[in-house]
């Protein structure tokens, strides 16, 4: 049985710094991506950075230059390094285990950004 499991969400000033982790745990068999989406209140769930079992990695226009998505394979845990923090970055945010024809979701972490 596979689980995501977030960590490192809080409260932060613009222009501060956080680092989001997600714990896989269990067995994918084909893993074709890792992101992190999302939601803000009244909005839809948006990815926000992917990295391939390739290491290639996608960002949104939004956090591109700020945000930083890595991957450490020996302790199956994924990070989003999120620096200059704006207002509105605030959101839940979710890690996404990408297997094809499966999804698999954390529960989420909150991040709140005050101004």
């Amino acid at each position: 049985q596979v689980h995501l499991v977030e960590s490192g969400g809080g409260l932060v000033q613009a222009g501060g710094s956080l680092r989001l982790s997600c714990a896989l745990s269990g067995t994918i068999i084909s893993l074709n991506f890792m992101g992190w989406y999302r939601q803000a209140p009244g909005k839809q769930r948006e990815l926000v950075a992917a990295i391939t079992s390739g290491g290639n990695t996608n960002y949104a226009d939004s956090v591109k230059g700020r945000f930083t998505i890595s991957r450490d394979n020996a302790k199956n845990t994924v990070y989003l390094q999120m620096n200059s923090l704006k207002p509105e970055d605030t959101a839940v945010y979710y890690c996404n285990a990408d297997a094809y024809s499966l999804n698999y979701w954390g529960q989420g972490t909150q991040v709140t950004v005050s101004s």
